[in-house]
Order: structure tokens, then C-alpha cells, then sequence
């Protein structure tokens, strides 16, 4: 690895760290009571090394969600023979495990930051993990003819992470007072009846 590849991967490094640090603080804490210091001193680095590579604490929100593809990933690997339905269910509970960690409060910071920056309408940046292991799977499923004719793959998935970012949403407006899974788990066992 040359000089510029160490640099880039020191910086992804740093970034990764700034983030799984405030995110752990966010939950412990909550979020007005951490400040940069605080996520700097937990971290190890300087507060010149955060603002390297954020500009404010709540900037961190926009990319707050960014450590679920590698959580995602991390669910994912060795399921590769796992059937669509087995899959899409372990991408849509890996997704409602890792928000309900996150907390309710996170979670509305993070979705009233994207209400206030409405620059990016799109239901997720098609080069996230999450979105593509969703598509791949349910391109299986679609070959496998397990999906409805004339329904494609890009809409269905579009669909799924609407859905399903919309009970996320009433999670938040109940403020969290019931348990997220189950109520994925049971909206997924009606649309099994989609994917047969």
C-alpha cells in the first residue's frame, strides 16, 4: 500500500471512529449533552481531526446512518445461500435491531435533519450496501419468479425502504414505546404474500 492509499485509509479510519464514538454517546447521553470534545476525548483525537472531517456535531447526523452497511454487511456474510425470503427478512430485522439500538431520539434528529435538507429526495443513495444487498436479493427472487409479473426490482425495492422507513417513523412518533421488531416481523409476514 503506498503513502496516499495509508492516507486515505487512515482518514476512513478516523471518520469510522468519530462515528461509532458519537453514535455511542448519542445513546448514552443523548445528543444535546454530547458535545465535540466529549466525542473527541472518547475517540482519541484532536478536536482539529474532527472538523477535518465534519463540520458540526450535527452534521455527524447526516451521517449517522452510514455504520449500518457494515452492520448490514456483517449480517449478511456466510447467507448467501440463504433464500430471498430468508435474506430480505435478515436485511429488514438487521435494519429494525440496529434503529432501535440507535433510539428513538437519535433516529428523529436524524430524519428531521433530512426534513430540513430536503436536497436529497431520493429513498437512499443507490451505492449504499443496504439498498444494493436488498436489489440482489429480490433480482433472485424475481428470477426465481417469485415476484409478480411486470412488478420490477428497482420499484419493489424502493418500496420495501419506504415501507418500512414509514413504521420507523411511527416508532418515533410513539416515542419508541413499543418494540420495533415485532412489528417489522409482523408487517413482513404480510408481504410474504408479495414475494412467494
Amino acid at each position: 500500500m503506498d503513502y496516499s492509499q495509508r492516507r486515505k485509509e487512515q482518514a476512513r479510519q478516523t471518520e469510522q471512529a468519530i462515528l461509532q464514538t458519537a453514535l455511542e454517546l448519542f445513546r448514552a447521553k443523548s445528543f444535546d449533552k454530547v458535545s465535540v470534545r466529549d466525542i473527541c476525548r472518547q475517540a482519541g483525537i484532536t478536536t482539529g481531526a474532527f472538523y477535518h472531517h465534519f463540520r458540526s456535531k450535527e452534521e455527524l447526523l447526516s451521517y449517522g446512518f452510514a455504520p449500518l452497511d457494515r452492520h448490514m454487511e456483517q449480517a449478511l456474510a456466510c447467507h448467501e445461500d440463504d433464500s430471498p425470503q430468508q435474506r430480505l427478512w435478515r436485511i429488514l430485522s438487521t435494519y429494525a435491531l440496529f434503529i432501535q439500538d440507535l433510539g428513538w431520539e437519535l433516529a428523529a434528529r436524524y430524519y428531521q435533519r433530512r426534513l430540513d435538507a430536503p436536497d436529497n429526495a431520493s429513498s437512499m443513495d443507490p451505492t449504499r450496501y443496504t439498498l444494493r444487498a436488498m436489489a440482489q436479493c429480490l433480482e433472485q427472487a424475481q428470477r426465481q419468479g417469485l415476484l409478480p409479473a411486470g412488478v420490477s426490482v428497482p420499484w419493489t425495492a424502493d418500496f420495501f425502504f419506504r415501507h418500512f422507513r414509514g413504521v420507523v417513523v411511527d416508532w418515533i412518533l410513539h416515542q419508541g414505546g413499543y418494540p420495533l421488531l415485532p412489528k417489522l416481523e409482523q408487517d413482513y409476514a404480510f408481504f410474504q404474500r408479495v414475494i412467494r
